[in-house]
């Protein structure tokens, strides 16, 4: 039993003798990128990891660490309904008020009955942005739909929907 444990403990101390010179080196490397990515510029700045330690996910940008480490925003007013007080506050044109909703308008006024694919198509674009026009329209009541087609409003009466 003796033999068994002096061979194992030559072999340990031979393996550590060999691995020496292996582990000074890395030592020496790893130290020498901590230097180097202690200098803005070097491409070893941007391997190493940030300097509070902590590592960003993929694809953010700088400075965008954990929500703890950053400072708290300060609080927002509550508001019910936050996306329409945006909407009003910016401006712009209204709802179907753009060439597309005067386009559509006179395309269903000349095909009266018109369905959203063959609009799309003599529009050439596609039928989602038709999904987001027609319904201004409608509520303008300017057009209205009756089944699966889109007829325009006769001026003077409202559009009453039937499907």
């Amino acid at each position: 039993m003796t033999d068994f444990l002096a061979d194992k403990r030559k072999e340990i101390s031979d393996r550590l003798a060999e691995l020496k010179p292996q582990v000074d080196e890395y030592n020496r490397l790893e130290a020498a990128a901590k230097v180097l990515a202690g200098i803005p510029g070097s491409p070893a700045a941007t391997i190493a990891a940030p300097a509070n330690g902590r590592r960003r996910g993929p694809g953010r940008p700088r400075g965008s660490g954990s929500k703890a480490a950053t400072p708290a925003a300060p609080p927002k007013a509550a508001v019910s309904k936050p996306g329409r007080l945006a909407k009003k506050a910016r401006g712009g044109r209204r709802k179907g008020s753009g060439n597309r909703a005067a386009q559509t308008l006179a395309l269903v006024r000349d095909n009266p009955g018109i369905t959203i694919p063959q609009l799309a198509e003599k529009m050439g674009i596609k039928q989602n942005y038709l999904y987001r026009v027609l319904p201004g329209l409608e509520t303008e009541k300017k057009a209205e739909k009756k089944g699966r087609g889109w007829y325009p409003v006769a001026s003077g009466r409202a559009a009453t929907k039937r499907t």
